[in-house]
């Protein structure tokens, strides 16, 4: 059931059951940081690995350093310049983290999400939840409580309905385990926008396809659609669907030969933000229409445009390129 009441959120955490919340990037499928068996519950909703950390939530840094986790200075000039927002920090872990959320490890993700409503559930809260986005994994990330209630709903107790996601795509990720900042997972945040701040580049060296992830969103196979997706020409699987069989997911122009009702635009101004809050809810448009495959273009490699890219690669049916 799609909820909008504060209290009555509270009390489903409380009571131990999982709560799908939005936030700015995708809506997220939350429960007790603290209670194990509400976090089992997450994996088992989601069919999510094990292996696959969770990523914490909560309203503020102070919160977190109450429950012994720490950030380092170059973590705090970046959560200083955009926390709450699409940014997630891998740091040591502290004991008070069960190692169900870490996946075992002996870092944890922490973040806290920019939007108001989750923002009020979290400081009601004692403890931090673990939400990784609400939908079964491997499939295409929820931007609306509708997503979520479609997918999801009878095998959770509700959703708060935040209205529709503003950025669309998950959180950057960026661990500093090492002591040197990396890039873990592109997302709603543009790495130009980091390196600025940090007045370095950053390694990038572990931002690769990874089936032992050390951080959520790492997985090589993601977001993908029921119908098959590939990332090429149209042109090339004329021996598998006609033109009016395919369906065409573009940037900010259409496809000269698909028809018009069969073509998804993310941003006809070629505005990047946009294009990141359009990317899921197209994919699942896309899904739906029920035609043969799906041909996504790629967008330049530069600000969010590498964020999109990340997302239609790992929903596409092999790496084309």
């Amino acid at each position: 059931m799609i909820i909008e009441d504060i209290a009555l959120a509270k009390n489903i955490l409380m009571q131990g059951n999982l709560l799908a919340i939005p936030t700015e990037t995708v809506y997220g499928l939350a429960a007790n940081a603290f209670d194990v068996a509400a976090v089992a519950k997450i994996y088992q909703v989601k069919n999510r690995p094990h292996f696959n950390p969770l990523i914490l939530h909560s309203n503020s840094l102070e919160r977190f350093t109450h429950w012994g986790i720490h950030l380092p200075e170059s973590a705090l000039l970046l959560a200083k310049a955009f926390s709450p927002g699409p940014i997630t920090f891998v740091v040591p872990k502290s004991d008070a983290i069960p190692d169900l959320v870490t996946a075992g490890q002996d870092t944890v993700a922490i973040r806290i999400p920019k939007h108001p409503q989750t923002l009020q559930l979290l400081a009601s809260l004692d403890f931090p939840v673990a939400a990784p986005s609400a939908n079964l994994s491997g499939t295409v990330s929820p931007t609306s409580a509708q997503d979520v209630e479609a997918q999801l709903g009878p095998q959770i107790a509700a959703v708060l309905n935040g209205g529709r996601c503003m950025v669309g795509l998950e959180s950057t990720i960026i661990t500093f385990a090492g002591g040197i900042p990396k890039l873990l997972r592109l997302g709603g945040l543009s790495i130009e926008k980091i390196e600025q701040v940090l007045n370095q580049t950053l390694d990038k060296t572990m931002l690769i396809n990874n089936e032992n992830p050390q951080a959520p969103g790492m997985l090589s196979r993601h977001y993908a659609p029921q119908t098959p997706l590939y990332l090429d020409a149209a042109e090339n699987h004329l021996g598998e669907a006609s033109y009016a069989e395919m369906v065409f997911i573009g940037f900010k122009q259409k496809h000269p030969k698909i028809i018009g009702s069969n073509q998804i635009i993310l941003s006809e101004s070629g505005d990047y933000a946009e294009a990141a809050q359009n990317l899921f809810a197209a994919i699942r448009k896309a899904d739906t229409l029920g035609k043969k495959l799906i041909i996504a273009e790629l967008l330049p490699e530069e600000n969010l445009g590498l964020a999109i890219n990340d997302r239609l690669k790992r929903a596409a049916v092999k790496a084309q390129i």
